[in-house]
């Protein structure tokens, strides 16, 4: 017998107020029909028409190629793209090889993306009408790797919806959300969230190492997916099969690291200097826009000079030391999308970076976490607010005899953004420690009859 799936004017009481506009939730006793729109139909459905809105959006830059970072317009806009600026500054117009002819600092496998769509849209511009100027081919650049991102959101909307089968509308909050529509195509980070999802998928499904080459291919275009690992043991450790479960955590790890270094030790080999570019990058960046140091900075210059490197180390480990304590602590095996989470979210906490794409990072994650609009909403709107604040900061940067935000206002914008995520991420322990309100728990766990069951 199927189990029933969740119906969220029933589990969310959220949606529950406003399914009284069509009649009210859905009955306990409702049979659903069988229809060619699924669930996962609709949210692909939904994700295509965000995306395509998100791609709208950025025609105000479009228009002009994203031709100069002075130009204030495609601030006020925030329309502001990575991509078109990255073809030209990194040599891809001038038909350099990324990490041979010119240091880049992304991970290899993104780098090899960033290639293969070099030649794509000039294979496009061929065909269309064979322009030289850079401005035009670093736009078509954008093309062809926004309809890629396009494809990776659509396939974090699937991973959503597998990851708890009985939970298939969950994927629409990944697909109507804000977040995807804002920042789709800023840079590739899309391209990392989708492997990061489905080595989730691949891990539920005890598939250990598709979960491990998964791992592998997202640390290889982003590094953030390695997070996943350390989830996964906290989870493999109380599992009541311990032994088994360390046993394929084991594989799923080894199978990462390999995944890894077949990836990066043939570019290594090939161009030292370009490979290390990315480490060194990270490595010797002061503390940046959207880190919660770049903040302290601004609130009270000299503050956190010269300390940064050491307080983002000394952070991270205790968000570690916190994330272990309550995953050991916690009444009953974490989920690990709960441990994901907080495993990401501190690193963001802690990180000397924070740009306004790596929301995306977490969108997936805070669905399978806690899916509740009403979180999501303050969470995801905490978001919007400083996408708007981050790009009108920007535009003052570039102009500032015409400020359009402070030093202080933008400062107090980030600490809303951090405070935002510290609720959201006290939501998802709460359900941690009162697994009877986790609202996927019980379509996780097995079922347990309401009315007790007469022998017979």
């Amino acid at each position: 017998m199927n189990e029933p799936i969740a119906a969220p004017s029933r589990e969310d009481p959220v949606v529950q107020a406003a399914s009284e506009w069509i009649g009210g939730p859905f009955g306990r006793r409702g049979m659903v029909r069988r229809r060619w729109w699924t669930p996962l139909r609709i949210a692909l459905a939904v994700a295509s028409l965000t995306l395509a809105l998100g791609f709208i959006a950025d025609q105000p830059c479009r228009s002009d190629g994203w031709a100069d970072r002075a130009d204030r317009s495609m601030w006020t806009s925030m329309c502001y793209s990575d991509v078109a600026f990255l073809y030209r500054e990194r040599g891809f117009a001038d038909d350099q090889i990324a990490y041979r002819d010119n240091a880049l600092e992304y991970p290899v496998l993104t780098g090899a993306v960033m290639q293969a769509t070099v030649y794509a849209a000039g294979s496009v511009g061929s065909v269309i009408d064979d322009a030289t100027d850079p401005v035009t081919q670093s736009t078509r650049f954008f093309d062809v790797t926004a309809i890629l991102m396009a494809l990776c959101a659509l396939v974090t909307v699937v991973a959503t919806a597998r990851t708890v089968p009985r939970r298939p509308w969950d994927a629409m909050l990944v697909a109507a959300s804000p977040l995807l529509l804002l920042s789709a195509t800023i840079n590739w980070d899309l391209l990392a969230v989708a492997l990061a999802a489905t080595a989730i998928v691949a891990w539920t499904r005890e598939r250990s190492i598709l979960a491990g080459v998964l791992v592998g291919l997202g640390a290889a275009a982003k590094l953030y997916p390695v997070l996943l690992l350390g989830p996964m043991f906290l989870v493999a450790l109380r599992a009541p099969d311990r032994r088994g479960a360390l046993g394929r955590f084991a594989a799923t790890a080894a199978t990462a690291a390999l995944t890894w270094g077949a990836i990066n030790l043939p570019v290594a080999w090939w161009a030292p200097d370009g490979w290390r570019a990315f480490f060194d990058f990270n490595a010797d960046r002061p503390a940046d826009f959207g880190s919660i140091w770049y903040a302290l900075d601004l609130l009270s210059p000299g503050l956190v000079a010269g300390k940064v490197d050491t307080l983002a180390v000394v952070g991270g480990v205790i968000a570690l030391v916190v994330i272990v304590g309550l995953a050991l602590a916690a009444p009953e095996q974490p989920r690990l999308a709960q441990l994901a989470f907080l495993a990401v979210a501190s690193f963001l906490l802690v990180n000397k970076v924070w740009s306004p794409q790596y929301a995306l990072w977490l969108l997936p994650l805070a669905v399978l976490a806690r899916p509740r609009v009403r979180d999501l909403a303050i969470w995801q709107g905490a978001e919007v607010v400083y996408f708007v604040g981050v790009w009108w900061y920007l535009a003052s940067l570039f102009a500032p005899d015409d400020p359009l935000i402070s030093d202080r206002t933008y400062a107090l914008v980030t600490v809303v953004r951090v405070a935002a995520l510290l609720w959201f991420a006290a939501m998802v322990v709460r359900d941690m420690f009162r697994p009877e309100g986790d609202p996927v728990r019980p379509f996780v766990s097995p079922r347990v009859p309401t009315v007790p069951e007469v022998a017979t």
